[in-house]
């Protein structure tokens, strides 16, 4: 999964050699502690911990090959210049910048809202941009604020982004599903869903969708259908929340419009991060809420009063690393990320090409019920396999064939997706994409004999 720390090393409790004292019961702490969708997220880790020499194809972190340590130096010396000359602050100031409690709001606003001039075509007020740690965190604000009583829901193409239906159980904001065929987020069925949802008496707030190469199935929309969900959020009058990632990993040519740049009824409150376009070690992300509020606010505004409760401020470090990461670029991300967006492209056709050669009509194991989809861009690749595809598969995979991947069930919060598995090719190489299929392929022909004894 994306967007979240993988860390792999962890050393259980044993709970039998613990001093007495107070045990906490779980059925007394909030729901969402226990929640399989909060959960997933561990369970996935704890089983890859186990097996470090598998081919992995279930973390979605981005390409490291080109990361410099001592670039890090580098931005902060851009960025404290941009602070010193095109700002023209102090030494005390420049310092204070660095090392002090920051605005709420963040102090790279007028950056990115460059950097999405220059890249999306979208002209915002840097004062509708609110810094974030992590689009988690803007994910739980919009949501912590859309959630005012129980009759309160919002919507999300399934399968969906794993930290997104998190963020909605943290907030106790029931999420319902809409479709998502090839095509992704299903324009009619959303109407469908938000008219029965109404019927029964709730409140329709918003709908989460990432228009460009989807986490986890890796689907676009195409622009005419990014215009009816437009058209439909202005009838229906509730919110989009567009979460944007990874449309800078286009297979080449013009990239489609965001729903941001095409937004004159103001609908959209887009979520963006530097997770996968600069590293995801700052925990930097944004979202742009530029929808005015009764009183002269904006959304943005109100958003960073319940920041100020949450995280207080995104770290100055960190901002300061981004700052200087844009401004090395020209405050084009497209630019900065041209590298990246070559090696993604390489490894989605890698991925396809060893599918079809041992799925495909030539392969030796076509006809055994396997297929999958051809991403236009991105990270992921969905695999439909003859057999269930869950947590204990995933298990057997990993210690009798040596690959792993992320079974699709977490992303239909355990409703669907029982024979999909989604690959992530990010940090592969062609070479191990190619030995990880093939341990894909002796696990189908393994399952697939033992259904015919």
């Amino acid at each position: 999964m994306t967007r979240t720390s993988e860390d792999l090393g962890r050393t259980p409790v044993d709970l039998a050699e613990a001093p007495a004292g107070l045990r906490l019961d779980p059925g007394e702490l909030h729901s969402s502690v226990s929640d399989p969708v909060l959960t997933s997220m561990t369970t996935l880790n704890d089983i890859a911990g186990r097996y470090p020499d598998a081919v992995s194809f279930a973390a979605g972190r981005p390409y490291e090959g080109f990361y410099e340590v001592a670039a890090l130096g580098r931005y902060l010396n851009t960025f404290e210049r941009h602070l010193a000359e095109d700002l023209a602050l102090g030494p005390e100031a420049v310092r204070r910048t660095f090392f002090q409690y920051g605005r709420t709001k963040g102090f790279i606003h007028h950056l990115i809202a460059r950097h999405l001039e220059i890249d999306e075509g979208l002209a915002v007020d840097p004062e509708s941009v609110l810094v974030t740690t992590g689009c988690q965190e803007a994910m739980v604000l919009v949501l912590r604020a859309l959630r005012t009583d129980e009759r309160d829901v919002v919507f999300a193409a399934y399968p969906s982004y794993v930290g997104f239906l998190g963020a909605s159980r943290l907030v106790d904001l029931p999420v319902r599903s809409v479709r998502e065929g090839p095509d992704g987020l299903d324009v009619a069925d959303l109407a469908r869903k938000i008219r029965a949802a109404r019927a029964e008496g709730l409140r329709p707030r918003a709908c989460y969708v990432v228009p460009d190469f989807a986490n986890p199935s890796g689907v676009s929309m195409p622009e005419a259908d990014r215009r009816r969900l437009l058209e439909l959020a202005e009838q229906e009058d509730i919110l989009l929340l567009e979460d944007n990632p990874y449309s800078m990993f286009h297979a080449g040519g013009e990239r489609l419009p965001t729903l941001k740049s095409r937004d004159t009824g103001r609908r959209v409150v887009y979520i963006g991060s530097f997770a996968k376009t600069a590293f995801a070690g700052a925990r930097v992300a944004y979202l742009v809420a530029d929808q005015p509020v009764t009183g002269g606010t904006l959304f943005a505004d109100e958003l960073a009063k319940l920041k100020s409760m949450l995280t207080l401020n995104t770290s100055t470090v960190a901002q300061a690393v981004i700052g200087g990461f844009l401004l090395e670029n020209g405050l084009s991300v497209e630019r900065a990320t041209g590298r990246e967006a070559q090696v993604y492209r390489r490894n989605l056709r890698a991925v396809t090409a060893a599918l079809e050669e041992h799925f495909g009509s030539r392969g030796p194991l076509r006809g055994a019920g396997v297929s999958w989809n051809t991403p236009q861009g991105g990270m992921f690749v969905v695999v439909t396999l003859p057999f269930p595809a869950d947590d204990a598969m995933l298990e057997y995979s990993a210690g009798r064939f040596g690959v792993l991947w992320t079974p699709m069930h977490h992303f239909f919060a355990g409703t669907g997706g029982r024979h999909q598995i989604r690959l992530s090719c990010s940090v592969l190489t062609p070479e191990r994409i190619a030995l990880g299929i093939e341990r894909l392929a002796a696990l189908v022909a393994d399952r697939t004999r033992s259904d015919r004894i």
